[in-house]
């Protein structure tokens, strides 16, 4: 198949089984189909189509998804690169225009989702390995976290296994955040340490803001949330992290100056927090339940993958209420692509996330309804 070809729509309606909400299932093909990570909005052409990677016809491609009539329509037509798969779980959409930025190989690429035009927008360079990248408010900017690529000392397949995690960590490689102009005029290295640098994020609603992570077990790190200031080049400490704290899965709230995340204390209590990118407004709450990876728009209503289901937590003013079930995953995890990596859309009505349950990946949709509709989990 080529680029702009569409296909009929293969998905279908489901009601889930524990908690009566109603899904859809977006994808089918027999093979292996994911959205992006829960920190990069996949939505375009003004939230009426959905972004997601799928490895049809034995490559992995970037397609789109009409959301009202569910038609699929290829949006690039790669090669398998000769030393790195390619993988669309980082994908970055431009705010500004329907424009999405990954990367093939070495190179920063960009598509028009509309045309399907693509352009380079920057090389790599040799010997470093890319991780998360995502675009500034403005959309002037991709900013990418490059590593040293330590592949030939080190056994390392992050995909499947984390195979090489902790090594990585204890290596301390060579890592740089990058910023690279989205009108092809170039990019450079705005941070530098010899410190495992993954999950660059930036602001949704300031320019000039982004954080990224020390990457690593979430209790040896010297702190795992780190803010950076494209304007000034000054980096800080996010919630900076005590001794046995591993506070984590950090993600912007939709202002684009409160980061959200999970941890877990020293005695073994569990944590839902938020703070200002300055620190301050630093808030946290206890809450039953295990999260995996959470998201929300706001710290009114949190969905989290932990365990088989996709809970949620809702906060009534003192404490959290739940968890409650929206739906249930069941994916195995056993790859990143099949992570579920739940995240709300812009209005907080639908939960995209990823499952395997079927054999294969696919992407679903959640109907968000009210939160004392669901029913309980066991925490």
């Amino acid at each position: 198949m080529t680029v702009g070809t569409v296909t009929p729509p293969e998905w279908r309606e489901l009601t889930d089984p524990v908690s009566g909400v109603r899904l859809r299932q977006l994808t089918s093909y027999k093979t292996n189909s994911h959205h992006l990570y829960f920190t990069n909005p996949g939505w375009y052409a003004g939230g009426r189509k959905l972004l997601f990677g799928s490895e049809r016809y034995n490559r992995s491609n970037l397609y789109g998804i009409d959301l009202e009539s569910g038609e699929i329509t290829q949006l690039t037509d790669l090669e398998p690169p000769p030393k790195r798969e390619v993988t669309f779980l980082g994908v970055s959409v431009n705010p500004t225009r329907d424009e999405a930025y990954f990367t093939y190989g070495q190179e920063l690429r960009a598509v028009d989702l509309g045309t399907f035009e693509q352009r380079t927008l920057w090389t790599m360079p040799a010997g470093f390995r890319p991780s998360m990248l995502n675009c500034t408010a403005d959309g002037k900017w991709v900013c990418i976290g490059i590593a040293e690529d330590l592949s030939r000392e080190i056994r390392t397949d992050m995909l499947r296994g984390y195979i090489g995690f902790r090594e990585t960590f204890e290596a301390n490689p060579e890592c740089h955040v990058v910023r690279v102009a989205t009108d092809g005029s170039g990019g450079e290295s705005v941070w530098q340490e010899q410190t495992w640098i993954g999950h660059v994020n930036t602001s949704p609603t300031h320019a000039n803001l982004l954080t990224f992570c020390h990457e690593g077990p979430w209790d040896k790190v010297d702190n795992r949330i780190w803010g950076f200031d494209l304007d000034t080049g000054k980096a800080w400490m996010i919630r900076p992290r005590e001794a046995g704290e591993n506070p984590g899965h950090e993600y912007w709230h939709a202002d684009g100056v409160t980061v959200g995340y999970h941890g877990r204390r020293p005695d073994g209590s569990k944590f839902l927090g938020k703070t200002r990118y300055d620190n301050t407004d630093r808030f946290e709450a206890d809450f039953p339940g295990e999260t995996g990876h959470i998201h929300s728009n706001d710290f009114h209503l949190i969905v989290g993958d932990g365990g088989s289901v996709i809970r949620a937590w809702q906060w009534n003013g003192a404490s959290f209420d739940g968890p409650r079930v929206l739906a249930e995953h069941r994916s195995s995890m056993k790859i990143q692509q099949a992570h579920p990596h739940p995240r709300f859309n812009a209005d907080g009505t639908k939960v995209v996330f990823t499952s395997d349950w079927t054999g294969y990946c696919q992407v679903y949709e959640a109907e968000v309804p009210e939160f004392a509709a669901l029913p309980a989990a066991k925490t």
